[in-house]
């Protein structure tokens, strides 16, 4: 065999093996977008939550139960031997773009990604980690786990007694703690939850205190810094969508109101310095649609490029996020700044989310440390 002929053999495996990207939609996916648009829609329209984000619980009653049990996006990255939908990243990923969209507070990124996640990486460790992995695809239960919200994919996320700035604490069932030792099952109940005032009151923070002897160990120390980093990456991969759903709401809004609000006996949004703005916005939004589609595609396909795109994905939407939903309360002029008008729950979403599961600085440096990029000397 020929130096030439075997080259050619090397280059048909490696196409044969690495599968491109996949940035569309599907059927399936198109049908669960319309779900759960119809359900929030129905049930956690903006001026539903503007009506309760002062109150002790953001969370509207019955909405997780609709969304996790009756449509089954809980369970959506659940294999179904464990008891959930057995589908992907993909699916899981247009339900955050919804969550963005409505900016809902719901603990479905917290629960049914970071959680899941993490506790999907240890199916195998214990029979504890299997029925609870069924616990919470079928919506009956609301894991999170017990680390700031801040905490990138490659930090060290092992806690002391208490971790501060955890979101949707107030919502868990159950934590997962991680500590020196393992990672734990920590039942609500055991747990001291003491809320804080977040700048986004539709995704609340709470410090948890959970004692050095409670809980039930699902793994060790290696295990579970695996598994923990595995729910965290899934999680800032999945975030990027919901970054996505909330960036394409804003813009569309601020189309919306600059078509019907009008100055000089014309539409505000046919001046051309206003055009120029949103259609430079568009062309943001379209890089981000594809980084946070990349993103989603390679965790649900599990490709080994998978933090690279992740990161670059945070890195590029995060921005994108905050810049859509600053143009949405600038352009809307005098009434964007009122508390009445939903587009100052956006920009607190947006503002909120550029640090959640890593700043974008933190994953522009996992960038170039994944590409071998050396820092300017």
């Amino acid at each position: 065999m020929t130096e030439q002929t075997e080259q050619t053999e090397q280059t048909e495996q490696t196409e044969q093996t690495e599968q491109p990207l996949d940035l569309l939609y599907s059927e399936t996916e198109d049908d669960l977008r319309a779900a759960v648009r119809a359900l929030l829609a129905d049930r956690a329209g903006h001026q539903t939550l503007l009506g309760r984000i002062e109150t002790d619980s953001p969370y509207v009653p019955g909405l997780w139960k609709s969304l996790a049990a009756d449509i089954g996006a809980a369970g959506l990255l659940v294999p179904e031997k464990l008891g959930g939908q057995g589908a992907s990243h993909r699916e899981a990923a247009v339900v955050l773009e919804e969550l963005g969209r409505a900016v809902t507070p719901l603990p479905y990124l917290t629960s049914a990604v970071v959680a899941t996640e993490t506790l999907l990486a240890l199916a195998g460790e214990s029979d504890e980690t299997a029925a609870l992995l069924a616990d919470l695809a079928s919506g009956r239960t609301v894991a999170v786990l017990a680390v700031p919200l801040s905490t990138a994919p490659d930090a060290d996320a092992a806690t002391g007694p208490s971790a501060s700035g955890v979101a949707d604490a107030t919502a868990a069932d159950v934590f997962l703690v991680p500590r020196a030792d393992g990672l734990y099952a920590v039942p609500a109940g055991e747990a001291t939850v003491e809320p804080r005032t977040p700048l986004d009151l539709t995704r609340p923070l709470a410090t948890v205190t959970t004692g050095a002897g409670s809980g039930t160990r699902l793994a060790g120390p290696e295990a579970s810094r695996a598994a923990v980093r595995r729910g965290l990456l899934s999680g800032a991969g999945l975030l990027a969508s919901e970054q996505l759903g909330l960036a394409e709401w804003c813009l569309e809004e601020t189309v919306r109101y600059t078509r019907e609000r009008h100055q000089f006996n014309r539409p505000v949004g046919s001046f051309q310095a206003l055009k120029h703005r949103m259609a430079q916005l568009w062309l943001d939004l379209v890089g981000a649609r594809a980084a946070a589609r990349a993103a989603a595609d390679a965790l649900a396909t599990g490709s080994a490029d998978a933090p690279l795109t992740v990161a670059v994905a945070q890195a590029y939407c995060s921005k994108v996020a905050v810049r859509a939903a600053e143009e949405c309360v600038q352009l809307h002029g005098g009434i964007g700044m009122t508390w009445e008008h939903p587009a100052h729950l956006a920009l607190k979403r947006a503002k909120s989310d550029q640090i959640a599961l890593g700043s974008a600085g933190r994953h522009q440096d996992a960038i170039a440390a994944l590409v071998g990029l050396a820092p300017p000397v």
